[in-house]
């Protein structure tokens, strides 16, 4: 009994001891738990700065591709804005620390709304993109379709410019029968240029129910051996493949489309040597006849 109330005070300081040895252990433990927990949070924020590093590079890549798909001067604007926010974050990323925890949710919430508006932006463009190929595809058809109607206008002109021809030479005047003959001064035909007075052109102008009715002016050109024209006078011309041509004699007629004949004189008052000539009739701008004949001495 006396020896349990003299080791009563070493007992509890014994129990003390212990007690605070286990207190100072569990201490320190706590202080190594929170310190592994603090390096473990610190290694995670370093992991996500390093994502939102590569993020972030990734959005600055994907803004330079915007450029080049949009020519859209306002939304230009607006990403090159965003763009600059995109630069700002990558550089701070770079000199954060991983301890500095509020700076680290402030980026990260940043960068999560920078992640909501490129996305909202590549809807965007996305939706723009799909319109203009909409557009492209509309144009395209329409360029297709004017180009088919140019065409189409190019050969209804074509065919047009062609029935108008056709027209033109149906409605063109046609002379046959053509005779050339010499007549002396008491009308006795004559094949001796000596005894020649006139030469007589006849022919007939032949049926023509496509041809415009009415006063036809009907001129001929007498060509001598040499080629010269036989001619009145310098200012007997008329128009023929637009130029003004010479012309030996002219007569009107009055011609409804049905045959007609007729004879057209030259008065021979100039040396002609013997050969061959060629007489050539003109109605309406037209070469309607023509016709080669000899003449002897």
């Amino acid at each position: 009994m006396d020896f349990c109330m003299k080791n009563k005070p070493i007992i509890w300081i014994i129990i003390a001891s212990f007690l605070t040895l286990a207190l100072v252990g569990l201490i320190i433990y706590g202080i190594r738990v929170i310190s592994q927990k603090n390096k473990e949070l610190e290694m995670k924020d370093e992991i996500n700065l390093e994502a939102w590093e590569d993020e972030l590079n990734a959005m600055s890549i994907q803004y330079e591709g915007f450029h080049q798909t949009i020519s859209n001067d306002s939304l230009i604007a607006q990403l090159e804005t965003e763009q600059l926010k995109v630069q700002r974050l990558q550089e701070e990323l770079r000199t954060v620390k991983a301890s500095n925890t509020k700076r680290i949710n402030e980026l990260k919430k940043e960068i999560e709304t920078l992640r909501k508006v490129t996305y909202s932006y590549i809807v965007q463009i996305d939706s723009l993109n799909k319109e203009n190929q909409r557009l492209e595809v509309e144009k395209n058809q329409a360029t297709a379709n004017y180009r088919r109607a140019s065409e189409t206008v190019s050969q209804l002109t074509h065919e047009k410019q062609q029935l108008t021809e056709t027209v033109q030479m149906a409605s063109k005047l046609d002379a046959s029968n053509i005779t050339v003959s010499g007549i002396t001064a008491n009308n006795k035909p004559t094949d001796k240029i000596k005894k020649m007075d006139q030469l007589e052109i006849h022919f007939t102008v032949n049926k023509n129910i496509t041809a415009t009715p009415g006063e036809k002016d009907i001129y001929i050109r007498i060509q001598k051996p040499d080629d010269d024209v036989l001619v009145k006078s310098r200012s007997h011309v008329f128009t023929y493949e637009n130029k003004e041509i010479s012309y030996s004699a002219k007569r009107t007629i009055e011609y409804t489309g049905d045959e007609y004949s007729l004879s057209i004189y030259w008065k021979i008052e100039e040396f002609l040597s013997p050969g061959t000539y060629r007489v050539d009739i003109f109605a309406d701008g037209n070469l309607i006849g023509r016709k080669s004949f000899k003449l002897d001495k």
